[in-house]
């Protein structure tokens, strides 16, 4: 049976300040049992020396850490997370069935709805959920069933519009990439997946060791597109090479011809384009600010 006793300390304050922390600690008792925590032994130590309040407060969260109290409120509220890609491509996965659903609108020239059923190599989408995140050709979409290895997913309108899903058939393989999860290496960089426009391919280039494929992309997205930058192409992330007009290019190796659909890409084809979002943030920015200031 432990007892419990409870002492007064009382620390010298002469050379401290007036308001110190350790003229409250005068005024309060700290209880103590047979086993004195180290937290406790901790500001012991701390008042009976005489240290400020702040340095006190610091041992204080320190020792708690310690001696494995949480740092942290259990009733902190965190954010929910997001989806996120890193544009490093994790292989192909084959489009096996595809539901069209035309809608009545009369100004849609596109599908209004299609469920897609895609299937992915074996063991590639073991525990996904209901409601995760899949990126196709750098699409993000929601998985909204899972039949072994096959998922189905959902495309609306904007998506037939502003992407290449709407041109692939029953067999087109594709792009795929599962959400990157807390401590995933970002091989390539931040992708969102949200595709900013399609382009086409107007040039492919093949030499010994590399293809350079030439990309053109409606004039109004090259002002986030940067020599040296980087870009996302169907998912991938790439490094811009040259930049003229509303052209770029890109330069591939062996590698990710095999492990994406790029290997199989030629003259007039489409590609979903995602610029980099930090490049756009900046252009549009330091935009606004000249325009807001008339010099632009």
């Amino acid at each position: 049976m432990s007892r419990t006793v409870c002492h007064s300390y009382t620390a010298p304050v002469a050379s401290l300040p007036p308001r110190g922390g350790v003229r409250q600690a005068q005024r309060m008792q700290l209880c103590t049992n047979q086993r004195t925590p180290p937290r406790v032994a901790t500001l012991k130590s701390a008042f009976t020396r005489g240290v400020s309040g702040l340095t006190a407060e610091r041992l204080r969260v320190a020792s708690q850490g310690q001696a494995g109290f949480p740092r942290t409120s259990p009733h902190r509220r965190t954010a929910p997370p997001q989806a996120l890609f890193t544009g490093i491509v994790q292989g192909l996965a084959e489009i096996t069935s595809i539901d069209k659903q035309k809608g009545t609108s009369a100004w849609s020239e596109f599908d209004e709805f299609q469920t897609m059923t895609i299937k992915f190599p074996p063991g590639k989408v073991d525990g996904v959920a209901i409601g995760a995140s899949i990126a196709i050709n750098g699409t993000c979409l929601t998985v909204t069933k899972q039949v072994g290895d096959e998922c189905h997913f959902d495309l609306i309108i904007e998506t037939l519009r502003a992407t290449n899903l709407g041109d692939l058939k029953v067999g087109s393989k594709a792009n795929y990439e599962r959400s990157a999860r807390m401590g995933d290496e970002i091989g390539g960089h931040n992708v969102s997946g949200h595709v900013d426009c399609k382009a086409t391919i107007t040039s492919v280039k093949d030499s010994d060791f590399n293809r350079r494929i030439e990309f053109t992309v409606p004039q109004d997205r090259m002002k986030y597109i940067l020599a040296k930058g980087f870009v996302a192409v169907d998912g991938c992330s790439l490094t811009i090479g040259e930049v003229e007009g509303n052209t770029f290019s890109v330069y591939l190796i062996p590698e990710t011809l095999r492990v994406t659909a790029m290997g199989g890409k030629g003259l007039g084809d489409s590609v979903n384009i995602e610029v980099e979002r930090q490049t756009q943030a900046i252009v549009d920015t330091v935009e606004r600010y000249l325009r807001e200031k008339s010099i632009l």
